[in-house]
């Protein structure tokens, strides 16, 4: 070191010449920092690639990188979040990608997920057989409705067994039920006549 002061070397170059390496170390650390590579989250990813002045079509790909790097995302209240497309939900993980057991707890998910939707699809499909041979049922079971029946009474032992029944032996000759009896009797017996006669 003694022949560097004799060279004409001082204590102020040496300081100026220290000085600036420190500046460029603390610079190239600084970039360092700011680069999208060293980002802890996609979060901090987007904030480093828009820290950086680049074209449109290079912080494209800077944040499709970030998108693909971090599955995650940071929550409000701490922690991290991730999105299942495939289920069309959202899980809580530790940390800004989830873990190996966490990956397996979303895949378990996604398993009885798919074991519901195949569910739902066969009861669908039960569903719309048993319509539609129900329909079928219904169709086959319609007939033409021809005219109406009409249902005339017969001579029969029993009606005549009513019409040849006695009075009760209680029966006045004023009373209702006798007379109603009578006419009834007697308009039975005028239509068995009728019909017998032809």
């Amino acid at each position: 070191m003694y022949r560097l002061w004799d060279a004409g070397v001082t204590k102020l170059h040496l300081l100026v010449l220290l000085g600036l390496l420190c500046a460029l170390v603390a610079m190239w650390l600084g970039l360092r920092q700011s680069s999208p590579e060293l980002a802890q989250d996609f979060e901090d990813c987007v904030e480093r690639v828009q820290a950086k002045s680049a074209s449109d079509d290079e912080l494209s790909v800077l944040m499709t990188d970030c998108n693909v790097r971090f599955a995650g995302r940071r929550k409000a209240e701490g922690g991290y979040i991730y999105y299942d497309f495939m289920q069309d939900r959202k899980f809580d993980i530790t940390g800004p990608n989830p873990t190996p057991e966490e990956r397996k707890q979303i895949d378990r998910e996604y398993i009885g997920y798919l074991d519901v939707q195949r569910q739902e699809a066969v009861s669908a499909e039960l569903a719309r057989r048993q319509n539609e041979q129900l329909r079928l049922d219904i169709e086959r079971t319609r007939v033409s409705v021809g005219p109406p029946m009409i249902l005339t009474p017969t001579n029969t032992p029993a009606a005549k067994h009513l019409a040849d029944r006695p009075k009760p032996p209680h029966c006045g000759d004023d009373s209702l039920a006798c007379t109603w009896s009578k006419i009834s009797t007697a308009v039975k017996n005028a239509f068995a006549s009728s019909k017998a006669k032809p």
